[in-house]
């Protein structure tokens, strides 16, 4: 069988080594001049290859589609990729929130492992070249269109993969190729929308001026206020920036809200409330005593001077003003008072969420090839026979931990494998 991969970042190298591993002819066509681009900034530069939980729990951090892929999961799991990289010498490591990485903290030698893989079976790639279109025949994929050396080409198929990726990160070639020529033979693409991605906020003067400043051992939770209902909690580390927030757990937090029923109007309307904890360990009470003890070894300072213990010297001036307390306020004449409205701003730092940030600075892109239209045992089309998807291009998106790139390697083997329905 002869099979051509459209697309050569994670989802692309995977299906081309299954195929091959098949005893398929294989060719990878890859509009860059290399592969695994956008691999290649994953994890900031260092590769977040996957996760180390158990394959059955992924499912729990998928919130787009996630069902969908409990065959692409057994087919190939977490440890799979792991074993794959370590016969290339690739040795790996589980950090903070069971996150696998390369020792060598460089995504470089993740590509590497897998050109490696790709060269040792044989595998054809051709970089630089421009998929234009299919060539399908009686409802049947039967070749590819691409434009090489600004000369048209084209290779006859069997069975043609399309795993062009998303919208986000375009530099890197995720600009809709495939979503293009899935839509014209007939498939549903759900809406584009950014997932995994920052927050602007409405207080914008906040936020500058706590511009740079990263907060580890957090908890946040989003608010819905026209219902007065948490949409969505979480605990770890953001960082604050020029426009709004950012960081793993904001991050997270927007495959929830991108999915929450009116949300363009509820953001429109100053309606969705982003409440950080910045002692999540403490209750009122503890955090109360916490204070008082301060306040007793620095009785005799100004307000302004007291909270170095206590905070960030970036955050005091910000939680200052919050507090409506006079920093040269004398600490022995401040109230119990406002001692409690000093607490409960640090235990409920408010923002208003404006917007998400555009879908260029999204991880992940949510939406895409429907998933009613694909076959969830072999990745192929229910509409055009031959025709496979894996990775971004589908509509399935998960947190941020690895999973996207597991989802992206196990449609990736599912969709390269010769599965026989």
């Amino acid at each position: 069988m002869k099979v051509v991969v459209i697309g050569g970042g994670p989802a692309g190298m995977l299906a081309g080594i299954a195929s091959a591993k098949e005893g398929n002819e294989t060719i990878i066509l890859e509009k860059m001049n290399t592969l695994g681009k956008k691999l290649r900034i994953t994890g900031k530069g260092r590769c977040n290859i996957t996760n180390n939980i158990d394959i059955e729990e992924f499912i729990e951090n998928i919130p787009g589609n996630g069902r969908f892929l409990y065959s692409a999961f057994k087919n190939f799991t977490n440890r799979d990729i792991i074993e794959l990289l370590k016969k290339e010498g690739l040795e790996t490591k589980v950090e903070r929130g069971n996150r696998v990485f390369p020792v060598t903290d460089n995504a470089q030698s993740v590509i590497d492992a897998l050109c490696s893989t790709l060269e040792k079976l044989k595998v054809e790639v051709i970089c630089n070249a421009k998929v234009i279109d299919l060539e399908v025949e009686e409802n049947k994929v039967a070749g590819v269109n691409y434009i090489l050396n600004n000369k048209k080409e084209n290779i006859r198929a069997d069975k043609v993969i399309l795993a062009t990726g998303g919208l986000s990160y375009s530099q890197t070639g995720s600009t809709g190729d495939g979503h293009r020529i899935a839509r014209k033979y007939g498939h549903t693409i759900n809406t584009l929308k950014p997932a995994l991605v920052p927050f602007e906020c409405y207080e914008k003067d906040i936020c500058k001026d706590l511009q740079g400043l990263s907060l580890k051992n957090v908890s946040i939770k989003l608010r819905d206020k026209v219902k007065n209902k948490i949409i969505y909690e979480d605990f770890g580390e953001m960082l604050f920036t020029h426009f709004g927030v950012t960081g793993p757990i904001i991050i997270s937090s927007s495959s929830h809200l991108i999915r929450y029923k009116n949300i363009e109007e509820l953001l429109k309307n100053k309606m969705v409330e982003l409440i950080i904890d910045l002692k999540p360990a403490l209750s009122e009470e503890k955090l109360d005593l916490r204070i008082r003890r301060d306040f007793e070894e620095y009785k005799n300072r100004d307000f302004k001077n007291s909270l170095d213990k206590l905070l960030p010297k970036k955050m005091i001036d910000t939680i200052i003003k919050m507090s409506g307390i006079d920093p040269d306020k004398k600490i022995n004449i401040i109230t119990k008072e406002e001692r409690t409205t000093l607490t409960k701003v640090i235990k409920n730092l408010k923002l208003t969420v404006s917007r998400f940030r555009e879908i260029e600075e999204a991880i992940v892109t949510a939406g895409g090839v429907s998933v009613k239209e694909i076959n969830p045992k072999t990745m192929e089309s229910k509409i055009i026979k031959g025709l496979y998807f894996a990775g971004e291009i589908i509509d399935v998106d998960a947190y941020t931990g690895g999973f996207n790139l597991q989802i992206a390697y196990s449609t990736g083997v599912t969709a390269g494998k010769n599965i026989v329905e």
